[in-house]
C-alpha cells in the first residue's frame, strides 16, 4: 500500500467525511473507491481510446450525458446487421464489418464509462433514466 498526502478543498473534505460517516468507512476507503472508480483500467481498453477514457473525467456533465446516450447511426446499424447475417461476400466487405464494430465497441466503451462517471458524481440522470425506463 502507498501513502500519499493530499491538501482538498474543506468543502470536499467534508462531503467525503459525511460520505464516510453515512456508510459506516474509514475516510481512506471511501477515498480509495471514489479514486478507483474515477481512475480506470485501461488493460483491456484498445489503446488509440485510453487517453480519451481518461479525459472523459474531466468532461461537463451535458458532455457525458450525450456519450452515455449515443448509439450508431441508423445506417451503420442496419449496415452490421446486413452485413452479419448474410456474411461479408468479399475482403472488403469483412474489413467494413470488422470497422463497423469497432466503432461500435468504442461507442460502447464511452457509454460505459461516461455513465460509470455520471453516476460518481452524483448518479440523478441515471436515475432519472431508470424511472423513466420502468415506466
Amino acid at each position: 500500500m502507498t501513502t500519499i498526502t493530499i491538501n482538498l478543498p474543506d468543502a470536499l473534505a467534508e462531503r467525503v467525511g459525511g460520505v464516510a460517516r453515512a456508510v459506516h468507512r474509514p475516510v481512506e476507503e471511501v477515498l480509495t473507491a471514489m479514486l478507483d472508480g474515477v481512475a480506470p483500467s485501461l488493460d483491456d481498453a484498445p489503446e488509440d481510446i485510453r487517453a480519451e477514457l481518461v479525459e472523459m473525467t474531466w468532461w461537463e456533465d451535458a458532455r457525458l450525458m450525450e456519450a452515455a446516450d449515443a448509439t450508431m447511426s441508423e445506417e451503420d446499424q442496419a449496415r452490421t446487421v446486413e452485413l452479419s447475417t448474410s456474411g461479408p461476400s468479399s475482403p472488403a466487405e469483412q474489413e467494413e464489418l470488422e470497422a463497423l464494430r469497432t466503432d461500435d465497441g468504442r461507442i460502447t466503451l464511452r457509454k460505459a464509462r461516461a455513465r460509470a462517471l455520471l453516476s460518481i458524481r452524483s448518479g440523478k440522470r441515471l436515475l432519472a433514466d431508470a424511472d423513466a425506463d420502468a415506466a
